[in-house]
């Protein structure tokens, strides 16, 4: 296929499923980058993108940008509404601003970075990949993630990390509230390399210049107490839910 150069979508002018369409097209075409002007906020936009390809949106999007997704790499240069990628099988979402609830909900695989503020139930229920947020949090994040990295450099609401799996979390600042069955365990030397290198590849030099060094941040996994059920331990149940 032959690589063609950036293209400009107005979305000013056109249907949601105009916009999405003509993004399908163009990646389907070899585009290898894509401007969309004028996304207004709008809902469901990059919806089900199953082409590499990066698409720029010059604004801000509304909920749902990037769900389903399996392998695009999408830009918001704004912020993002509720859903942001969720149940993406692969790919790279960067958000420049802040997004709203459920943000990476469900994602399989791949990268969700987002520079501002996270609200309630980021990554919950997350099968793997990374998430990592510039700010903070909201409540509930990582609710039963079962696989994956989430970061946060700055603070958490409550029920942080609630009935995990295998998730890892890192918070660079305070806790609102740990989750049911999520215990603090020490950070490793090698841990706080990796999210001095991760930081460094996601963050622009003058917020990565901001957050916290690898070393000051907290890990947080399941506690395991919830992973297997024992008829016996029925009233620790009962007290732990």
């Amino acid at each position: 296929m032959v690589e063609i150069a950036a293209m400009t979508i107005d979305a000013g002018t056109l249907s949601t499923r105009e916009v999405n369409a003509q993004i399908r097209a163009r990646l389907q075409g070899g585009a290898a980058e894509i401007s969309v002007e004028n996304p207004n906020a709008r809902h469901n936009l990059a919806v089900a993108l199953l082409q590499p390809g990066r698409v720029r949106f010059l604004g801000s999007v509304g909920y749902y940008c990037g769900g389903l997704m399996d392998g695009a790499e999408i830009h918001v240069e704004g912020s993002a509404g509720w859903g942001l990628a969720e149940s993406m099988n692969h790919g790279h979402v960067v958000v420049h601003g802040g997004a709203g609830n459920g943000a990476a909900a469900a994602i399989r695989d791949g990268t969700v970075v987002i520079h501002g503020d996270a609200a309630a139930r980021l990554g919950v229920s997350m099968k793997g990949g990374l998430v990592l947020v510039g700010g903070d949090c909201g409540y509930m994040a990582g609710f039963m993630g079962q696989k994956g990295t989430l970061v946060v450099c700055g603070n958490t609401g409550h029920a942080f990390a609630d009935s995990m799996y295998a998730t890892v979390c890192y918070v660079g600042g305070s806790i609102g509230q740990l989750g049911t069955d999520a215990v603090i365990e020490p950070l490793s030397p090698e841990e706080a390399d990796e999210l001095d290198r991760l930081l460094a590849q996601h963050l622009p030099p003058a917020l990565r210049a901001q957050k916290p060094a690898g070393r000051d941040f907290k890990k947080v996994v399941a506690g395991r107490k919830l992973w297997n059920f024992d008829k016996h331990n029925w009233k620790a149940w009962q007290d732990a839910l």
